[in-house]
C-alpha cells in the first residue's frame, strides 16, 4: 500500500471499531472486523505475526499516540474478556469460531510487541 491508501486504511479501521462498539452492524460477520493488518484477511491464516506487526509498528498511524499506547489500546479491544462477551456473540455463527481464533491471535502478538 502507498502512504495515502495506508492512512485510509488506518482511517477506516478506527471507523470500523466505533461502528462495531455502537452496535449499529447487527449480526457481524469475519468482514466486519478491522483486523490490524494492511491486506484484507481471508482467514486466520492471514492473521500472522509479521502481519499485525508491520501494521501496529506503522510510522503512518496518526501521531496522537505512542506505539505502546496504541498497541495497549488494540489490547483492549481484542482481549478475550471484552471481546468474547460484546462482539463475538453477536458474529454469525459459522464465522464465529474463525473470528474467535483469529481474534486470539491478535491479542498473542499485541501483548508480546509491549
Amino acid at each position: 500500500l502507498g502512504k495515502q491508501d495506508t492512512i485510509k486504511l488506518f482511517e477506516h479501521h478506527r471507523g470500523q471499531w466505533d461502528k462495531l462498539t455502537s452496535g449499529v452492524l447487527g449480526v457481524l460477520n469475519w468482514d466486519d472486523f478491522p483486523w490490524p493488518v494492511f491486506k484484507r484477511p481471508n482467514g486466520p491464516d492471514d492473521v500472522t505475526t509479521p502481519c499485525i506487526t508491520a501494521y501496529m509498528l506503522s510510522a503512518l498511524h496518526p501521531a496522537d499516540k505512542s506505539p505502546k499506547d496504541r498497541i495497549k489500546d488494540n489490547i483492549r479491544r481484542w482481549h478475550p474478556d471484552r471481546f468474547e462477551t460484546q462482539l463475538l456473540p453477536k458474529v454469525k455463527e459459522s464465522d464465529r469460531d474463525i473470528v474467535r481464533e483469529a481474534a486470539g491471535t491478535v491479542v498473542r502478538v499485541l501483548n508480546d510487541l509491549l
